[in-house]
């Protein structure tokens, strides 16, 4: 187990490579829609926590963030996000509110929704591809290492 670990550090190296962010790029373009749409999901719960992963592949010192993911060709965005949060943490969510649309890099849009989590994280089950852990903040314990724009979302 600990040498998959160690495969996954190598392709995160890897996976930041100048040279390999233009072939994501191109990969991701040849796979969605002509407007590539990121869709991110500010996961609430109940009692205003938020829910947060510790991403395998984003900068160090930048780790943690809400959900994320791209839509697919004719995905809504709403399925999109609840999608995402399926496959990352096996957890489910009822997708509410669209809270912000931004334009992105080139043709990529950038898609906000508020959610909440439903039935706690009993059924928690990452995804060590792309996930290292998920933990539910209280807005004042947001953890430093958060993307600096997520935790404007999470005042939202």
């Amino acid at each position: 187990m600990f040498g998959v670990y160690r495969v996954y550090g190598v392709l995160r190296k890897i996976w930041r490579t100048r040279w390999m962010k233009r072939l994501h790029w191109r990969l991701l373009w040849s796979a969605n829609a002509t407007f590539m749409c990121g869709i991110t999901g500010v996961v609430r719960t109940e009692d205003g926590r938020v829910l947060l992963l510790r991403h395998r592949f984003w900068p160090d010192g930048r780790q943690w963030g809400f959900p994320t993911g791209y839509a697919k060709k004719g995905e809504r965005h709403e399925d999109t996000i609840a999608r995402e949060v399926r496959e990352e943490t096996g957890l489910t969510v009822e997708v509410g509110r669209l809270l912000q649309v931004n334009s992105g890099y080139r043709l990529r849009i950038e898609i906000i929704y508020e959610a909440v989590l439903r039935g706690g994280l009993e059924s928690l089950a990452l995804d060590p591809r792309e996930i290292l852990e998920a933990r539910l903040f209280a807005l004042d314990e947001l953890p430093e290492a958060i993307q600096p724009a997520h935790r404007l979302l999470a005042r939202l």
